[in-house]
């Protein structure tokens, strides 16, 4: 498969949800760049593991190292079909950085399909590109969703729903990887079959 994926990641992004659709991606044959603005290949971030445990929100506990791939600056969005948007509290800082909503809106533009999941979906709301849209997110992101123009729609209740829109698939946490990468890879062109 000549398919290529990039990952947008940076400090503290989900360990899940960046190290899994990862490793997903990769098993169904797609070729995958992982980016961090202000790191290069072989660099690496650190990661949070998210858990629900019964509290108000989650709880957060230390990750593991994830490796990037290829350095931010040199990513062209014209040699990719897809970008991949882990949650976290990365997304809360990558959306200030202008070169990244750049990027984000140029996969837009080019409407690529674009997967975001849990707080992945501030980085869209941040780059104005889902106005009138179904927009899944993890429940604190929701009125940033409605601010952007968007509708939110809430998570179930085993977090484990995925929501497509045009070339939007998004998801609340997570427990949804199994739908969220199964609609990704459909919006990529891929059939699968079970």
């Amino acid at each position: 498969m000549n398919k290529r994926i990039l990952i947008i990641v940076g400090d503290f992004v989900e360990d899940y949800e960046a190290m899994v659709p990862y490793q997903m991606l990769l098993m169904l044959g797609y070729n995958v760049d992982t980016v961090c603005p202000g790191k290069k290949a072989g660099e690496r971030v650190k990661t949070a593991i998210h858990d629900f445990e019964g509290d108000q929100t989650y709880s957060e506990k230390p990750g593991h190292l994830f490796a990037i791939t290829k350095d931010f600056d040199s990513v062209k969005v014209e040699d990719y079909d897809g970008l991949v948007i882990p949650g976290g509290r990365a997304p809360e800082y990558l959306r200030t950085n202008p070169k990244v909503i750049e990027l984000v809106k140029k996969f837009a533009d080019a409407k690529k399909p674009i997967a975001a999941i849990c707080h992945g979906p501030q980085l869209l709301t941040a780059a104005r590109i889902i106005s009138g849209k179904k927009i899944c997110a993890y429940p604190a992101v929701g009125a940033e969703v409605e601010l952007a123009g968007a509708t939110y729609v809430p998570p179930n209740e085993t977090f484990s729903n995925a929501v497509v829109d045009g070339i939007f698939v998004t998801a609340p946490a997570w427990p949804a990887h199994p739908e969220w990468i199964r609609k990704f890879v459909e919006l990529l062109g891929a059939k699968i079959e079970i």
